[in-house]
């Protein structure tokens, strides 16, 4: 990160205005790929899971005190999607996106080591995630990480399947370093 400093933390109430907008501003790369009304309709889940989400907690990228990435982290699948049948009972990433100018400097690799630590301190040395082939780069950063496509955790979302991949924590390296 060179000389700029990155903090990663929980976000506090009065930014909830700033998360929306770097996930907005995060995922609407997408806005080209999916239909207008898809892309409304995820737009729309986006600032949804933002201001009425069951998360556990929601982390912040701070870096030279400006919000620059974000991620939600949830107790179940139910809490996650409203799907319990999924039977994921430990904790499930959700939303990470980091500003398109700020892309490059490992925040999303920050978010998930973070995430990780405090799965661990809840008692849990898994960690669930899920996305799309949409999301090519994403899913090469999970792999890289350590991640496993976990088929039994996967659903469809209208014509899109969302795939589901798992990270057995402590057979994983990231927090090594």
């Amino acid at each position: 990160m060179s000389s700029k400093r990155l903090i990663i933390r929980e976000s506090q109430p009065n930014e909830i205005d700033k998360i929306k907008k770097v996930l907005i501003d995060a995922y609407e790369q997408y806005a080209a790929i999916l239909s207008k009304e898809q892309w409304e309709n995820y737009k729309n889940s986006i600032i949804d899971a933002t201001d009425n989400s069951h998360t556990k907690t929601k982390l912040v990228a701070i870096v030279d005190n400006v919000l620059l990435g974000a991620c939600f982290i949830y107790d179940s699948a139910e809490k996650a999607y409203g799907k319990p049948e999924l039977e994921i009972n430990y904790p499930i990433i959700r939303l990470i996106g980091v500003s398109p100018k700020a892309r490059g400097l490992g925040i999303a690799t920050e978010l998930i080591k973070a995430s990780c630590n405090l799965s661990l301190e809840w008692g849990t040395d898994r960690i669930v995630l899920h996305t799309s082939d949409m999301m090519e780069s994403a899913i090469k950063l999970y792999e890289k990480i350590g991640f496993k496509r976990a088929k039994q955790y996967e659903f469809m979302n209208g014509n899109i399947l969302v795939k589901s991949y798992e990270l057995n924590i402590k057979d994983t390296a990231i927090l090594a370093n």
